[in-house]
């Protein structure tokens, strides 16, 4: 069991496990947490870059439930040597993001500290039927929405001390909130890719009752393996793969068939992203 996993076993709540919690039945609590030197360095981004895909790694939880993200709550640990006017970079940032969005920032913290870390609240209300990761069934297909395999290969040339385009996915995730709030009827379960295909496909069939998958085409590591790329990992009814074609092409979204749930076992072979 990895570290992430032994500490959240240690708390009981039926609201554990999904990519937000859902209570009174439509509004959906998410956090997540950015900090330097563990998911950016302050040489790669601007803070205004900071600033904004933190709130977009947020923003792909509520999504991935099928809700639209409505409020925030920033909590930043603030390096003291931080100049007024890079304090007005981070907020303007937060700011235009949540408006971006249609969302309010309602409150928070702050406090001094050495390194910059940022933990975002987000309350959603929900579109429709809420999506789980527990619901993919036996005989579903499984999908994924866009690319992956980019954030990898940035991610490694800013390793090496290369730079990347202010545009790239490991800058700036590009969400598919369209696809899934018109698709959502139609998903029997559904999660953001935040810790590589592999991965995170491998929480969800576990969820759905320790299921695995017949794999439609062999894939690369890069592509199982690459985090933080907040495309949408999906499973639906075979039936319905007409209707989820014609949503992807209504929606300009790529959309990647990866195989069919079965009664097996699957295994993720790439490495924790986490401790």
């Amino acid at each position: 069991m990895s570290k992430e996993a032994f500490f959240i076993s240690g708390f009981s709540s039926k609201h554990i496990g999904d990519d937000g919690a859902i209570i009174n039945n439509n509004q959906v609590y998410s956090k997540d947490l950015f900090c330097e030197d563990i998911h950016f360095k302050r040489s790669w981004m601007r803070l205004s870059q900071i600033a904004e895909k933190s709130m977009l790694v947020n923003i792909s939880d509520a999504i991935a439930m099928n809700a639209k993200p409505k409020w925030a709550m920033i909590g930043v640990v603030i390096p003291k040597h931080f100049s007024y006017a890079e304090l007005q970079e981070l907020s303007a940032s937060f700011q235009n993001t949540a408006k971006q969005y249609g969302m309010e920032i309602i409150g928070g913290d702050t406090t001094a500290g050495e390194k910059l870390m940022i933990s975002i609240s987000v309350i959603s209300e929900l579109q429709g039927k809420a999506l789980y990761r527990k619901n993919a069934k036996v005989g579903d297909l499984v999908a994924f929405t866009g690319q992956l395999g980019a954030s990898y290969k940035e991610l490694t040339r800013l390793l090496r001390g290369g730079s990347i385009s202010k545009q790239s996915r490991f800058m700036k995730p590009e969400l598919k909130a369209d696809f899934v709030y018109k698709a959502s009827k139609h998903l029997h379960a559904a999660m953001d890719i935040s810790d590589g295909l592999s991965k995170d496909l491998s929480r969800l069939l576990k969820a759905s009752g320790n299921v695995g998958l017949n794999v439609k085409h062999p894939m690369s590591k890069r592509i199982l393996c690459s985090g933080e790329e907040y495309e949408m990992l999906f499973s639906f009814d075979a039936r319905k793969k007409g209707i989820i074609k014609r949503i992807a092409k209504q929606t300009r979204t790529k959309i990647t068939i990866v195989g069919k749930i079965a009664r097996k076992r699957y295994v993720c072979h790439c490495k924790e992203h986490h401790f």
